[in-house]
């Protein structure tokens, strides 16, 4: 049944949540960086997530899906933004 729906709507689909995360990380960036409270966040689990980003970035690119490579190259960036931020405080 799966195999039955059009390869682009996957691609789309997965542009549309991938791009949403990102945005998603935006806030929480924002949230960090606006808060004088220390961050409750542990900066092992954020470099985990950038690694596992750096990973999907990869495999987008290898495999020429532009839905992985994109949204997984922005999350990149905003996880690092937010590895950054909450380092210096």
């Amino acid at each position: 049944m799966i195999n039955r729906i059009p390869e682009t709507f996957f691609e789309a689909a997965g542009t549309v949540c991938g791009l949403t995360s990102s945005a998603i990380i935006a806030t929480q960036v924002y949230a960090e960086y606006t808060s004088d409270s220390p961050s409750t966040l542990s900066p092992i689990y954020s470099t985990g997530f950038l690694v596992i980003f750096i990973f999907w970035t990869l495999y987008g690119v290898r495999f020429r899906r532009v839905a992985l490579w994109l949204t997984n190259g922005i999350a990149v960036v905003m996880q690092t933004l937010l590895l950054i931020t909450i380092s210096i405080e």
